[in-house]
């Protein structure tokens, strides 16, 4: 009689994840964690080797956010450790990537075993879903389980932990396998459609209302619902708002696209939120950026619609005067056929828009030209314009750190609204968690390897993160790192100066670091800019070497409109 062939734990894992159409899995490669290194090999799955846990998080975060497709990041029990901040970042962007530990052993379990460390419970509150495979013949269960956690509903990451015992015990192939769902390819993730009568009611309310404003948010991302929301907008001549440190939903170039609901980075959408009788938030959370739903953001008297696509959406937003169940995809196209435009509100806030712009356009003008004549080293403001004059529609661009994440979201507002246009941007996300920029960098290449990939990064979001850069090198995915080099975390610094009684900052400064003579150092590009006559044409040449290249330039640090706004009484303890 045939012995049943036999896999090690971790190739099951890989099979099954396989099956779920996996495509990259990012890892620091570890003992514990072999078997399953074994069975990607022998599914071809590519592996990308990262030279730290947390940027083989970033990478897969990045990958997901691009694709809207589960990546994996697998570490070994210490390195998880080191992912976890890459967990936070991933739960407040949605972003459903599936984390592995290759953990201490199962049968010593309690008892101090090598590297033992309760992985499940600390990554419990970061994910959606965490727990340990205790029988090796429930891992095609637990991927299924873990899969469907991270892909329905409200998506966001899971943790799988598997013992090393189990990852390298053998199993028979097709162990667990019979019992349902036979068929364990990914399948599509179920959507909630609307109550009619709830739906009836809240187009109702936005048919007679005369100043309707849209705020959206992560559920139309993940729900692949941005084109319905730009044909809304445009076709009915709503304003569209974007919640602030989120992917852009549209276009900055889009005409129904006006900006950040955020009064401090965006000033015209508090006219708009505060004038509008009825915002209706789509796929967003009503949480400290939108003051949790109460004035003085959302006035005492406007009527507050939220769109939620699934039910821990909607418990998050109970404040709300009125709530629809429902996949933001299908109420956008009910919405479209509401029978109503409202062309003088909407063409109210493009004007608002265009003066908001042609005043940043003059003052920045006036800024740099007194920087000029005094030999002032660069605004940060006009090296984000300077860097975007240089990109192409195909382009991606990634912006990282304090002021230069906010600097560079008014940057890509004011050139879009004269048309520009970028394949993609991509940013720290809910937690303005440092260190992402080069790993999303090197994620946008990868998925759109013909185009160019320029990366804004601080000094102190470098220093966070850079590391990650060595991907880019090993995996032959030029990307230009451009530092804004203010030499400390200005942002922080700017803060301190409002609050400490002395008016002084403390222990945020950094030393003067060669930036561009690292990434010389590792076999690509760098340059040192001072002046921003030599901007251009070094921008010009790092984009052109076919090398990870950085530009590293000489910026000062002048404060942004929202540390400013939110840093302005000294008795405030944080900028919340």
């Amino acid at each position: 009689m045939a012995q049943p062939n036999t896999l090690r734990g971790g190739a099951l894992l890989a099979r099954a994840l396989q099956e779920k159409g996996v495509e990259h899995v990012f890892t620091l490669a570890g003992g514990f964690c072999n078997p399953a290194l074994e069975g990607f090999m022998e599914c071809q799955i590519l592996v990308i080797n990262c030279p730290h846990e947390q940027t083989a998080g970033h990478l897969a975060d990045g990958h997901t956010r691009i694709t809207r497709k589960p990546s994996v990041c697998l570490v070994g029990p210490e390195g998880f450790a080191n992912a976890v901040p890459a967990m936070l970042e991933a739960g407040g962007e949605r972003s459903p990537i599936i984390f592995i530990t290759g953990s201490s052993t199962l049968k010593r379990q309690g008892a101090g075993g090598f590297k033992e460390i309760d992985d499940v419970a600390i990554a419990a509150p970061l994910v959606k879903y965490s727990v340990q495979i205790t029988d090796g013949e429930r891992i095609s269960e637990f991927v299924e389980r873990a899969w469907n956690a991270a892909t329905t509903g409200y998506p966001g990451p899971v943790h799988l932990s598997l013992p090393v015992d189990i990852m390298f015990s053998s199993f028979e192939e097709h162990a667990g396998r019979e019992e349902r769902p036979w068929n364990r390819q990914a399948r599509p993730a179920p959507r909630a459609w609307p109550e009619p009568a709830v739906l009836q009611k809240v187009l109702a309310i936005i048919q007679n209302a005369e100043r309707p404003v849209i705020i959206g948010g992560h559920g139309i991302w993940w729900s692949k619902a941005e084109s319905a929301l730009e044909s809304a907008g445009r076709e009915l001549r709503l304003p569209v708002f974007n919640v602030p440190y989120h992917t852009k939903l549209l276009g900055e170039e889009c005409e129904a696209y006006m900006g950040l609901a955020d009064f401090h980075q965006y000033h015209p959408s508090k006219e708009a939120i505060h004038e509008a009788d009825v915002v209706v938030m789509i796929g967003g959370r009503l949480d400290n950026q939108m003051n949790f739903g109460n004035p003085p953001f959302f006035k005492k008297d406007t009527t507050l619609i939220c769109v939620n696509g699934s039910t821990e959406e909607v418990d998050f937003n109970y404040a709300a005067d009125e709530i629809l169940l429902s996949d933001p995809g299908a109420f956008l196209e009910a919405l479209r056929n509401i029978g109503k435009t409202w062309p003088q509100w909407f063409d109210l806030q493009k004007q608002r828009r265009e003066k908001w712009v042609t005043e940043w356009e003059a003052h920045i003008a006036a800024e740099t030209n007194a920087d000029e004549k005094a030999g002032n080293k660069m605004h940060p403001l006009q090296l984000g314009l300077d860097v975007l004059a240089e990109m192409a529609s195909e382009d991606w661009l990634v912006f990282d750190g304090g002021n230069t994440h906010f600097w560079n979201e008014i940057a890509v507002n004011m050139t879009g609204f004269r048309g520009q246009k970028l394949a993609g941007i991509l940013h720290p996300g809910n937690y303005s968690l440092l260190g992402v920029g080069v790993s999303f960098g090197v994620s946008a290449k990868a998925t759109h390897p013909e185009s160019n990939v320029v990366v804004i990064s601080g000094d102190g979001a470098f220093l966070s993160g850079g590391l990650s850069i060595e991907a880019a090198f090993q995996e032959g995915l030029p990307i230009t790192v451009v530092i804004d080099n203010n030499g400390g975390l200005d942002c922080i610094s700017q803060q301190q100066e409002r609050l400490f009684a002395n008016g002084q900052h403390f222990a945020t400064d950094f030393r003067d670091i060669p930036f561009h003579t690292m990434f010389e150092g590792l076999g690509g590009h760098g340059e040192l800019v001072t002046t921003r006559a030599e901007l251009k044409p070094a921008l010009q040449r790092a984009m052109a070497s076919g090398k990870t290249a950085c530009v590293n330039v000489k910026c000062r640090g002048v404060i942004s409109p929202i540390v400013a706004a939110t840093s302005d009484k000294r008795d405030k303890a944080s900028i919340e």
